[in-house]
């Protein structure tokens, strides 16, 4: 007859591993859940700030919107958010019994840590940790419903914000944004490297504020540099001062621009869909 040998005890430390990873496996399969009826979760990325990344993703979505989707945007810019300024929605999202239910502005479904400032003017000041559990709390706590694309509007640059997106939103592609500089080219560059070390999907560059000012090229360079596809360009308008609601919704033209990366964006993603086909 043999004897049992006692249960080892976990020390604290290893408990605390224990109990660590069981929080992070219950926000995943709560995220999960409060994910679950959204068709395409698509990111709009850059390395630098300044690039126009917030117009970009705003416009999108409500081009998207324009086509009869059913789109959301989440702004995750969480220490300098501007999405609900872009699109223009004034009423704040709901908040009952711990769910959000998104504000709503030209057929969009917006989420953004803006609403909930007292005061705008004020500085979010947050360290990385803070950061992570703010987004998570968002993931968790908010309810969007049906929805063909969930566009989400990443804060610039490498570090803990983005990375928390990447690894915990299970993204189906990235637009990224640059300028004609080349220094926005290069920091373009260095997103579109991270995001190809996640295994996550590059599905192309657009390049904004393009056109005799600033000049343009850039956009197409990076992407034949880097094996991706160029969707598009924007150009650099007047359209662009009038800041009560989307530009894609005052001109022509720049709608006709972001349809044009719209239909490339889809190819992409059918592409990626089936990479056999």
């Amino acid at each position: 007859m043999t004897e049992e040998r006692p249960q080892r005890v976990m020390t604290p430390q290893e408990q605390a591993r224990l109990d660590a990873i069981k929080r992070s496996w219950q926000q995943r399969r709560q995220i999960g859940d409060k994910l679950g009826q959204i068709k395409k979760k698509i990111g709009v990325y850059s390395g630098k700030g300044g690039v126009g990344k917030t117009t970009v993703a705003v416009n999108l979505a409500t081009a998207l919107a324009q086509q009869g989707l059913a789109i959301g945007l989440l702004d995750v810019d969480i220490d300098c958010p501007n999405a609900h300024k872009v699109i223009g929605a004034q009423a704040p999202p709901s908040y009952i019994k711990g769910e959000f239910t998104p504000a709503l502005a030209w057929g969009v479904k917006i989420m953004s840590m803006g609403y909930l400032q007292e005061n705008e003017e004020e500085a979010i000041i947050m360290r990385g940790p803070m950061i992570h559990n703010v987004i998570n709390q968002f993931l968790q706590s908010t309810t969007w419903g049906e929805l063909d694309y969930l566009i989400v509007d990443l804060p610039p640059g490498t570090s803990d914000a983005p990375l928390t997106v990447m690894q915990t939103l299970q993204m189906d592609g990235f637009v990224t944004v640059t300028t004609p500089h080349e220094l926005a080219k290069l920091d373009a560059k260095r997103s579109i490297n991270m995001v190809k070390k996640l295994n996550i999907a590059v599905l192309g560059v657009v390049e904004n504020m393009s056109g005799d000012i600033f000049g343009k090229g850039a956009g197409e360079d990076l992407a034949r540099e880097l094996g991706v596809e160029f969707l598009g360009r924007f150009e650099l308008r007047s359209d662009y001062r009038k800041s009560d609601r989307p530009t894609v919704l005052e001109s022509k033209k720049v709608m006709d621009e972001y349809n044009k990366v719209i239909r490339g964006m889809q190819r992409q993603l059918e592409a990626v869909s089936n990479p056999t086909g």
